[in-house]
């Protein structure tokens, strides 16, 4: 049987928790809150630490300290955050669910998450190319909340 089918997030070592990540990056978009709705939109603008072609954090030990908003995935908050993506594997393991079938841990590629669509791939600009008060203009729907 699979680890995470058979462990709870707590229950994983560090390299399998890790594993779980998908590479899609979606974590890493910058997200604005409506003050009134509460409702949370994703945007086409990335942390400056992704490496876009990767999908990987540059600076990822580091990560917390370098971008105090960063969001923090633990095995307690993992099915809480509405600021992961539907298709995020902590997510869904922790809800007790299964993985996606394009994730690399049941196909054994690491490129499926970027062929279909899942990944920011290509489709994103990192912040510090964006003035803050534009913002509003990245907001997208391709993001699965």
């Amino acid at each position: 049987m699979s680890f995470w089918r058979a462990k709870t997030l707590a229950e994983m070592s560090d390299a399998e928790w890790e594993s779980l990540c998908d590479g899609c990056a979606q974590c890493c978009l910058i997200k604005l809150q409506d003050d009134e709705t509460a409702q949370v939109h994703y945007t086409a603008i990335v942390c400056d630490l992704l490496d876009q072609d990767a999908c990987r954090c540059t600076r990822y030990p580091q990560r917390h300290r370098l971008v105090p908003a960063c969001i923090e995935i633990s095995a307690d908050n993992a099915c809480q955050l509405d600021r992961l993506p539907a298709s995020c594997a902590y997510r869904l393991i922790a809800r007790g669910e299964d993985l996606p079938a394009w994730h690399h841990l049941l196909i054994g590629s690491g490129e499926e998450v970027h062929e279909v669509g899942v990944s920011v791939r290509g489709r994103v600009i990192a912040r510090q190319f964006v003035h803050t008060d534009d913002e509003q203009n990245y907001v997208v729907d391709w993001v699965e909340q």
